[in-house]
Formats: structure tokens, sequence, C-alpha cells
């Protein structure tokens, strides 16, 4: 179906896969180099720089699209400038009618002025929690260790998240470019946290194929898989019809392993060649637990509202179908149960029968 951005803006969203350094304002890319004497933008007018950050993003592969992260990551190396790409991040969910983010970031890369990395998480949630006071808008934040870096550095992020579960962390994450550094590498440190009783997510599926995501489950005992596009390569297809399902995509679909999917992102990173042939028509038609998320806002130009949109018309689907992924993604956060079930019967379920009734109106 072809909705309103409007109408679909007044939705209640859940969203779990946004990272932080992709979702910067461009102005406030300028504004923060211009305080830290970062010299390296490539344009000082905000609206050529989002042009640029998309452009660049947009050319069919991982590698190029975080390209454009030097730049935003460039630019948040203080305190001051961690909270307040956080702050606004939460003003930009309260517009797009989202009622609970989990944000991502990987602490790692913002040291490069002296900032530790307990520091980096403190000012992150100090600019979550101002969100959260200013906009009403409930957050949880997921700390990343990054692939290609050595094990020893993703033991001590888990550690670190850990350290802060009680202050604002939700979870652990492994970001980063798949080919050659498969999610095995940094297994001691998602045992770390499975032993700990914490939450994991993990970029799998995306730039590289199904091995990905069945090491991210059966090595590191991820909760959510995040991207999960090439799990399509486990069933066997014809005219978008299941024939049948892998060991692999059976156990996703039974054990109910929510699917971070980012339509748009996938297409501008080349891990599918168009919106109609992502899986994720598949996937909502077959049961699997998916979700839909927008990855990195600022590279791919687009809100969660655009990706309802883009979903809505590509793949068909009304405002039941809309609810179900929203609850689904509720269902699927790293919040406390009972957070998440009050969530769902007090804000979703009654948002979206408002948006139900306001519909029979307009019809009339």
């Amino acid at each position: 179906m072809k909705f309103k951005k409007e109408f679909l803006r007044t939705l209640p969203k859940v969203l779990l896969h946004d990272h932080l350094d992709g979702g910067v304002r461009p102005r406030t890319v300028i504004e923060l180099a211009k305080e830290q004497r970062y010299s390296r933008l490539p344009s000082k007018d905000p609206g050529n720089l989002a042009e640029w950050f998309h452009r660049g993003a947009t050319r069919g592969s991982l590698p190029l699209f975080l390209e454009g992260f030097e730049h935003t990551c460039g630019v948040m190396q203080t305190e001051e400038a961690l909270e307040r790409v956080a702050y606004e991040m939460m003003e930009d969910m309260k517009k797009d009618g989202v009622v609970y983010v989990e944000t991502r970031f990987a602490p790692v890369f913002h040291t490069q002025k002296g900032l530790d990395q307990p520091k980096a998480v403190m000012a992150v949630l100090k600019g979550l929690e101002r969100g959260k006071k200013d906009f009403g808008v409930a957050f949880g934040l997921l700390i990343c260790a990054m692939r290609h870096m050595d094990p020893s550095i993703s033991q001590e992020i888990a550690e670190l998240a850990v350290d802060f579960r009680n202050r604002g962390v939700v979870g652990f994450d492994l970001a980063g470019e798949e080919g050659g550094y498969p999610p095995k590498k940094h297994v001691d440190a998602f045992h770390y946290i499975q032993r700990e009783n914490f939450n994991i997510t993990i970029h799998a599926g995306e730039g590289f194929g199904k091995e990905s995501i069945w090491q991210a489950i059966q090595w590191c005992g991820a909760h959510r898989i995040g991207h999960a596009t090439r799990l399509i390569e486990d069933m066997r297809v014809k005219e978008g019809n299941v024939l049948s399902m892998g060991t692999l995509s059976q156990y996703v679909l039974d054990k109910r392993i929510p699917l971070e999917i980012c339509l748009t992102s996938n297409v501008h990173t080349g891990a599918v060649p168009s919106i109609e042939q992502h899986p994720f028509g598949i996937f909502y038609r077959y049961k699997f637990r998916v979700t839909l998320n927008t990855d990195d806002r600022l590279m791919s130009n687009i809100t969660l509202t655009d990706e309802f949109a883009t979903a809505a018309e590509a793949f068909d689907l009304n405002l039941d179908d809309l609810e179900k992924l929203t609850i689904n993604a509720m269902k699927s956060s790293f919040l406390p149960y009972k957070e998440r079930i009050a969530t769902i019967y007090t804000v979703l379920k009654p948002g979206f029968a408002d948006a139900r009734n306001a519909l029979s109106r307009q019809k009339k």
C-alpha cells in the first residue's frame, strides 16, 4: 500500500538498528569540525555535505559505504561532541514518531584526542538521558566491537558494556566489514557476555554469506542478527515461494531469532540489487521475526518513516502489517520483559488503534 509520510510519521515506532555516528546532522558535523579544528571535511555547506555523504554511501559496496564514517567519527572526539550528537539523535527520533530506540556506537573510534572509552560511553549516555527527559523517547545503548580489530580489544569492549549495563547500555554488538573477519575470532568476548547473562546482537549476512549468520548464532550466541540478508541463501526459493529451508533458516524461524532488516541501506551497500529483490518480503510472509530499521540515517538519507513507506509500497503492507512489524521490534528489544510488554499495550497498540480510526474517518 501507499501511505502518506505525514500519516506514517504519526505512528509509534521502534528502532533497533541505528548507528549513532551514521545519523549525525550535517550542520552538526560542520560545527563540530570548526570547534575541534577538523579540516578534512569535503564541504562546509550543510546541503552539499549531506549530498556528499549520501552520494558516497550509494556505490554498492560496504567498504565504500563505511568511508563517510571517517568524518563523523573524526568530529566526535570530545565528551561535549558525543553528548550533543546523542541528544540531537533523540530529538530526531521524537520528530519521526519513534518511541523507543536502540542506538549503537563503537567507543574505540572516539579516543583519537585522548578520551578514554568509559568517558565516551558516559558522554553518550548523558546525551541520551537528557534527550529522554526533554523528548520522552525511551532508549537503550549498544556497544560495538569491531571485526577487524584484535580479539583482545573486543574482550575489553565486552567488559565495558557489562560495566554500564545498569546505566543504559543494553547489549553488545560486533560490526564492521564481514569479509575475512569471521565473528568466531571474537568468541571469547561473546562467551564472556553470555556468562554475564547479557544481550548480544551481531552484524551478519550483509557483506558475507549465510556462514557468517551461522557463526554469529552458533559460535557467538547472538540473540538478534543485524541485516541477515544472506539468510535467503539457506532457502530454496522459486518464483517467490520457499520450497524448502536449510537447517540454519529453519533454526532462525523456529527459535524466533529477530532479524534487524535495513532495506534502503542494503541496496546502498550492494547487499541486494534493489528493494523489490530484497528477501524481506519472503522472510515476512514465512513468519520470520523481522523488524524494519534505518542503519545509517545520514548516509542513506532516510528516517524510519521513510523505511516504513518504502516497505509498505514495495511489499504491499497494510497498517496491520506495520503494527506487527513494530510489535516484533518491541518484543525483540533488549529492555526488560515487563517494560517491553508495557510499551506494547500502553503505547504501541493504542497508537495504532488511533491511526486506524484516523484512516477510517478519512475514508468517510
